[in-house]
């Protein structure tokens, strides 16, 4: 008789849980995989894909007027909120079906409920029976943070309501200055919506590249949004004509929608952790090795849940590296390093490697090659529109170590440099790579002269 009702069992049907369900269940593994909402974890339900159709909904109202300067009528484009809602839930559904059919076709059981350990062994599902199991997988995944003590903060809404609003609004503040704020004040924005970026910090997009941080900033407001830095929210008032927002120094703005988009935490409460003796850090993520396990020998922890990098792939390919490793008889642990990402404000972004201040605290010195350009597509109907490139090289050994993309198309040509740059490529080899014309891509590959600062000149 085997010692446990499964092999593995996994807790959260998100893009990480699923992968590691499936690729156990297809070595021949009992799995059973239980989720609390529906299957497909935040990228599918409340992230990544719903985000991006917003991205794309919101784009084309640039697009019409980029039409005009290459001789389009465009009378009278209107936008339909309501209906994109349900064309956007239809495909949600369809997404989240094709992960419940692939779990079922790998021979995975599903049960939907809320999953809590009960010891390091035994899990409880609200609605089902006790059950055993070897191995146990944490994949729950994150969720937004919001400021519980700010006064009127019952009134606001996060990330995950506003795929949901049932209007779109007229006006909306949103408070935040990561990713998930930037791309969704450039929705709004596209969309028509009178749109506020109200941040705490000098600057938004913390962490990445200052280059990248300040064109950003200066695009997005060239595009309509009001970036508000280095202030934050002392209450939120409702009235009888919608929200007004104070903030701290005094001033306040009113608005129909205040979205809070001020990180995310791991959703690790009312798991039962604490009673299979599975460590958390200070922000309450798994503590995991670099092969994705726990304190606790027989449980592992992927994706967002661990707070290491934040992104739907990296939750995928850590969950396929244990899987590999545990019942594939194949040992993976999975690189963090040289990761590549993107922002999808408007222009997007795309990153991979150190920023400029980090490489100078790594490698002391550094060469810089950088260019800002208009794209010619944009700047053929007569918008001033501005792209940035930026290559961030060790002096010494000539190795890129950061590249950095603003401008249209930024994320697919992030995702090819990443390749070079995680083989180790140098700035000669890089060099040799001949041009695309006409591309905007081909300026990354003709980048030869090396950025000083203006003032320094070539004294520096």
């Amino acid at each position: 008789m085997a010692k446990y009702d499964y092999d593995l069992f996994v807790i959260g049907a998100g893009s990480g849980g699923v992968r590691a369900a499936r690729l156990a269940a297809l070595s021949g593994a009992k799995v059973m995989v239980a989720e609390e909402h529906r299957v497909g974890g935040t990228c599918v339900i409340r992230g990544c894909v719903p985000k991006k159709l917003m991205v794309y909904a919101s784009e084309f109202s640039h697009s019409f007027e980029t039409a005009r300067g290459f001789g389009w009528t465009i009378d009278n484009p209107r936008f339909d909120w309501p209906r994109f809602l349900a064309e956007k839930d239809k495909e949600i559904a369809r997404l989240s079906g094709i992960y419940v059919r692939n779990l079922e076709n790998a021979g995975a059981e599903l049960v939907h409920g809320k999953a809590r350990l009960i010891d390091a062994h035994t899990v409880e599902v609200e609605g089902h029976d006790r059950v055993t199991a070897g191995k146990i997988l944490i994949a729950t995944g994150g969720r937004p943070w919001m400021p519980k003590a700010l006064k009127g903060v019952e009134h606001a809404i996060s990330s995950n309501e506003a795929f949901h609003l049932t209007e779109l609004p007229k006006r909306i503040v949103i408070a935040g200055g990561g990713y998930i704020a930037v791309e969704f004040a450039c929705i709004f924005n596209g969309l028509g919506v009178e749109t506020h970026l109200v941040h705490r910090g000098p600057n938004i997009l913390r962490g990445f590249d200052d280059d990248i941080r300040t064109h950003v900033t200066e695009e997005m407001g060239r595009r309509g949004v009001r970036v508000i830095l280095s202030t934050q929210h002392d209450a939120i008032e409702k009235t009888a004509t919608g929200l007004v927002s104070r903030f701290t120094g005094g001033h306040h703005c009113e608005s129909d929608v205040v979205m809070f988009a001020l990180g995310r935490e791991p959703c690790t409460d009312d798991l039962g952790l604490d009673a299979a003796g599975v460590k958390l850090d200070e922000k309450g993520a798994v503590v995991v090795d670099e092969f994705s396990r726990s304190s606790v020998k027989n449980i592992w922890a992927v994706g967002d849940v661990t707070n290491r990098i934040n992104l739907t792939p990296v939750a995928i390919r850590e969950g396929h590296a244990f899987a590999d490793t545990e019942f594939n008889d194949k040992p993976t642990s999975f690189d963090h390093e040289m990761v590549a990402s993107a922002v999808f404000s408007q222009p997007p972004v795309g990153t991979v490697g150190l920023s400029e201040a980090d490489a100078r605290h790594k490698y002391g010195k550094i060469d810089i090659y950088m260019t800002r350009l208009r794209p010619m597509k944009t700047a053929f109907a007569g918008e001033d529109e501005r792209c940035l490139m930026k290559l961030v090289v060790d002096a010494e050994s000539q190795k890129v170590v950061g590249c950095h993309v603003v401008g249209p198309d930024s994320a697919e040509m992030i995702q090819m440099a990443a390749i070079a740059l995680k083989m180790g490529v140098t700035k000669q080899q890089w060099d040799s790579t001949c041009a695309v014309h006409p591309t905007l891509a081909e300026e990354l590959v003709t980048l030869r002269e090396k950025y000083l600062p203006p003032g320094l000149g070539q004294a520096a």
